[in-house]
């Protein structure tokens, strides 16, 4: 039976953006770029052999959520270019990606975090024990989800061509 606490499998959202699609993707192709947008990434760096953001570029995220902070080390495993990029973060196992798609106005851009092999035990032990629960803890991602999407669609519909 499954705790009321239990890890959703799928956050996920999604926000209209009246710009092209290949103006989005250059936004968000480059995981470099995550503390613009994240409410929660403070510093992204190519781990050293990697000089682009592509196929199997693996990285390093420093994170905040409250007083906390931590490092996370990740993998691209997706990049579709124009269409989707996802990485998997080595410490929880979550798989975090950028679904673009076009629309009549625009891009229609969806970030999700889906975690197919369940989360890692310390990372369960952490949520648990210093970020309020699995509940609490989702409601804040799914929070910090909007704010990274509406900071990409403020910048890509900025953007002076």
């Amino acid at each position: 039976m499954e705790s009321p606490d239990a890890v959703r499998p799928v956050l996920e959202q999604s926000i209209d953006i009246t710009a092209p699609v290949n103006d989005v993707w250059e936004l968000v192709s480059d995981v470099r770029r995550m503390p613009d947008w994240s409410p929660q990434v403070t510093s992204t760096r190519l781990r050293s052999g990697f000089e682009t953001c592509a196929l199997g570029a693996q990285f390093t995220n420093r994170n905040v959520h409250g007083e906390l902070e931590w490092t996370t080390h990740a993998e691209i495993v997706r990049f579709e270019p124009e269409q989707e990029l996802a990485f998997r973060v080595e410490e929880n196992w979550a798989v975090w990606s950028f679904h673009l798609e076009a629309t009549d106005g625009g891009t229609r851009l969806t970030q999700r975090r889906e975690v197919p092999d369940g989360i890692s035990d310390l990372s369960r032990e952490l949520t648990d024990g210093f970020m309020g629960g699995q509940d609490a803890f989702s409601e804040s991602l799914l929070s910090g989800m909007r704010k990274t999407l509406a900071r990409i669609k403020t910048a890509a519909e900025g953007r002076d061509d």
